[in-house]
């Protein structure tokens, strides 16, 4: 199958791109590494009558870093992170993450926004990004908001842009010199979407306690404070509160929670030793 015909453009900045937006009356989509928008097309999942390619924006592949955290811009593909060309200098979970994303030839074209953009419950960015309490730098018409990735994504497949917005930037809090993080994921094999996925970040100094659960059959599952499901030795959480703290949010299928649970408990352990 082949996709339904559309046209394309190429604009030079943010505001030239929203422009176009806002004259699609929503019959427009952004791309850039078309890794997910690609195959949507070719099986007619969504018909555009316009592409609006994105990728030539300057300022939507800087990369900015300061004391407080760094912003990369939504064109930043998962290759770049991968090969640390970032100044990403106190996340070095991101180089990590980005090399166990699919395969190579995906993470040469596909970018970072795209993949919080396209909000695909079981992808690594998403609930990264949430677990570390990352925020999405959205601009439009109206002028420029920011919003926690965990708010940004709504649903599966789902996230809170208007149809004249665009997401020009991830920004990612710095940990503190105490900070740690953990990721792990579940997969049949190698390059393969999760079964399960779990992220966290243990920054006592801030105090931050996150944790994100991925591969779910909606959004993330965030929880801001798990202090609560930790056991008193500290060395590990509680499986069976993880369990139950689950099956309350809605995971009803039992290999599912457990397979979640599994993921997590080795991502804090991860992260404490």
């Amino acid at each position: 199958m082949k996709p339904s015909a559309f046209d394309i453009q190429r604009p030079n900045s943010v505001a030239e791109a929203i422009e176009l937006l806002a004259a699609s009356a929503g019959e427009a989509s952004i791309v850039a590494g078309s890794q997910s928008l690609g195959p949507m097309l070719n099986l007619r999942l969504v018909r555009p009558r316009l592409l609006i390619d994105v990728t030539g924006i300057s300022e939507m592949t800087k990369v900015e870093d300061d004391d407080q955290g760094v912003t990369i811009g939504a064109c930043v593909t998962t290759a770049s992170i991968e090969d640390g060309k970032l100044p990403c200098k106190g996340l070095t979970m991101l180089p990590a993450i980005a090399g166990n994303i699919a395969y190579r030839a995906v993470r040469n074209r596909g970018t970072i926004g795209g993949s919080v953009c396209h909000a695909d419950p079981a992808a690594d960015w998403p609930v990264t990004l949430c677990g570390l309490g990352a925020s999405c730098i959205i601009t439009g018409p109206r002028g420029r908001r920011s919003l926690p990735v965990d708010e940004f994504i709504v649903g599966a497949f789902e996230n809170a842009l208007d149809d004249d917005e665009i997401l020009v930037a991830i920004w990612i809090p710095r940990l503190s010199p105490q900070g740690k993080w953990g990721y792990e994921k579940l997969c049949r094999k190698t390059g393969e979407f999760a079964m399960a996925a779990g992220a966290i970040r243990i920054d006592p100094e801030r105090p931050i306690f996150r944790m994100a659960f991925g591969a779910t059959e909606g959004r993330q599952i965030v929880i801001r404070d798990f202090r609560s499901l930790q056991r008193r030795n500290g060395v590990e959480l509680d499986e069976a509160a993880v369990m139950e703290l689950l099956t309350a949010r809605g995971i009803t299928d039992p290999v599912a929670c457990r397979q979640l649970v599994t993921v997590m408990q080795r991502a804090y352990v991860r992260a404490m030793s």
